[in-house]
């Protein structure tokens, strides 16, 4: 009987995860828990950056008409480095970033992680409040930050912790304190020689919490490196199912695969375009083409332009490539793979990315920011075949799909996905309480509800967390529900997702005002600004004439009012 491509998907995992294997997994003790890890994945994150000075002349960063090669980047991280440990900052202290996708971003991050501190990887789109409380939390030494990020946080001086301010890219004189990039990437000097715990902090990444506030997630240069790891297993397991099925010629021995080029459509405080995307290029040599904001557009051109070989981004960013009016007007044939994370990608999308870029196959990667990265991969056919599976899990995750008292439920009967292996975060900044509901005995619960196959392949049914999925960015009905309550005329709110063909969900909200008390949307919408993120802002609010509907335990049937109500009806 001839193999399935699924055979020849299992027997490429054993023979590249089994001992003496290129992907090699072992199991160690982290934090008390057996852990599977990659046997040959670096130490750290400096390796990993130490290791790319390798491609000294190829181009590492393109912006605009500025272009970096990995040797002017070396030099000026290099540079950075020295200046940041020149100035009290030692492996464990922190580093925050706050900005666009600037060149700086990425030089900053290295520097930071390269002499064992920690980057804080601030949310460019937090308003005032946002950035206090994410600051106060992470109290880093020094934040490297452009003009917006700078001319907000100035406006809540006296709320800020301690720190240096260096100004990236600022028109116009500095405030007074605020020391210039050009200080730190002219400063000159080597990178301090430190000896980095693989287990210690690499990155904070805030996530929006369901009580309000933001988490810290404390990623690991374990948790880092790891997830570099399964993605180089992921492209290597699916090139070799294609290559033994003749679908993928075999390269000739002594060829180079091209290097590639990766547009950089999401922003670098995310996993999706951080840990996925910038860690993956840096440590093979590829180069990373930034956008001031998405475009599409703009990306067929740079596209055309850099020979962008991959597009990750969230799923609404691939649609509007591929449906693009002049998508045929451009050149495209460098494209590898387009696809996309931070939301499921819907089963249509799979096969008009099959169809529309000749060649390139779709694909996508389900993950989390408690997971440094992707917990599963899917890609080409098996994304064509089974365009509503997120893929199977990567090599170092133990996964179970367990019931509401955490039994482990048999294969096809749904349940919340519960992961374990070296990519989990070590917790969340501050918080213990939070760190111990989500993760037991190392086992992070992901919150998402889901199904595994006979093949092991993970589907993604529902969420268990009450939060809006928009364009990729987790958006908690809570933290809204709070910034609504703000108004002193609603008597009660509620927040859910309402369905957007372009950004997958939109944050919608039925208001109850109290008796006597008058507000429109224009009102409501502006106590949010003033505390929320604008994409937080609902899009769509229904001003109720009773009170919400609740269940006998007093919550708020959000199921039920997102059937009852129509968006033709909203404000």
């Amino acid at each position: 009987m001839s193999m399935t491509m699924y055979d020849h998907l299992r027997a490429v995992r054993e023979e590249l995860t089994g001992p003496g294997g290129q992907f090699e997994i072992t199991t160690v003790d982290v934090r008390g828990n057996p852990t599977l890890t990659y046997a040959g994945a670096p130490n750290s994150l400096r390796d990993v950056w130490l290791a790319s000075a390798a491609f000294a002349e190829r181009d590492y960063i393109v912006y605009h008409e500025e272009r970096l090669t990995y040797a002017d980047a070396h030099r000026i991280v290099a540079s950075v480095g020295a200046w940041l440990a020149e100035n009290g900052v030692g492996p464990g202290d922190r580093v925050a970033i706050a900005m666009r996708n600037y060149p700086e971003w990425l030089l900053a991050y290295w520097a930071v992680t390269a002499i064992g501190a920690v980057v804080v990887g601030v949310n460019a789109w937090w308003v005032g409040p946002e950035l206090v409380y994410g600051l106060n939390d992470s109290k880093p030494k020094v934040m490297i930050a452009d003009q917006e990020r700078i001319e907000r946080a100035l406006e809540h001086k006296d709320e800020l912790p301690p720190m240096q301010i260096v100004g990236v890219r600022y028109s116009g004189p500095l405030p007074d304190g605020v020391i210039p990039w050009e200080t730190l990437a002219e400063h000159g000097g080597e990178l301090p020689a430190v000896e980095i715990d693989t287990d210690s902090d690499a990155v904070i990444f805030y996530t929006s919490g369901t009580t309000g506030h933001p988490k810290g997630a404390q990623q690991t240069h374990r948790g880092c490196v790891n997830n570099l790891m399964n993605l180089a297993y992921a492209a290597t397991s699916y090139a070799t199912v294609g290559m033994r099925m003749g679908k993928i010629p075999v390269p000739a021995e002594g060829e180079e695969p091209p290097v590639s080029a990766s547009l950089l459509t999401t922003p670098l405080f995310h996993v999706t375009a951080n840990n996925c995307v910038a860690h993956g290029a840096t440590l093979n040599g590829g180069k990373l083409v930034c956008m001031y904001k998405w475009d599409a557009t703009e990306a067929l051109k740079l596209i055309e332009r850099e020979r962008i070989t991959a597009l990750t981004g969230v799923p609404v960013m691939s649609r509007e490539l591929v449906t693009h009016p002049d998508f045929d007007r451009y050149d495209t044939s460098s494209l590898m793979s387009v696809g996309g994370g931070g939301a499921q990608v819907q089963p249509d999308l799979v096969g008009k990315i099959d169809e529309k870029v000749a060649t390139a196959r779709p694909g996508t990667g389900y993950g989390m920011t408690e997971t440094c990265g992707i917990i599963t991969s899917i890609s080409g056919d098996f994304f064509v075949d089974r365009p509503d599976s997120a893929g199977p899990a990567m090599p170092n995750f133990e996964i179970k799909v367990v019931d509401a008292e955490g039994n482990a439920q048999p294969t096809g009967e749904v349940g919340e996905l519960w992961v374990r292996g070296a990519p989990v975060i070590r917790g969340y900044l501050n918080r213990p309480d939070a760190t111990a509901e989500t993760i037991t005995d190392g086992w992070l619960h992901t919150g998402d509800i889901a199904r595994l196959d006979e093949d092991g392949f993970i589907y993604i049914v529902d969420r268990a967390k009450d939060m809006v999925l928009r364009g990729g960015e987790n958006v908690y009905c809570a933290e809204v529900e709070a910034a609504i309550y703000e108004h002193p005329a609603v008597a009660e709110a509620t927040v859910f997702g309402v369905p957007d063909d372009r950004l997958g969900e939109e944050v919608g909200a039925a208001v109850f005002l109290k008796t006597g008390e008058q507000a429109d949307a224009d009102a409501i919408r502006d106590v949010c600004r003033a505390r929320i993120s604008a994409h937080k802002v609902p899009r769509y609010i229904w001003f109720m004439n009773d009170p919400l509907p609740r269940n006998a335990n007093g919550k708020f049937l959000k199921r039920e009012l997102k059937q009852e109500l129509s968006v033709g009806d909203a404000a």
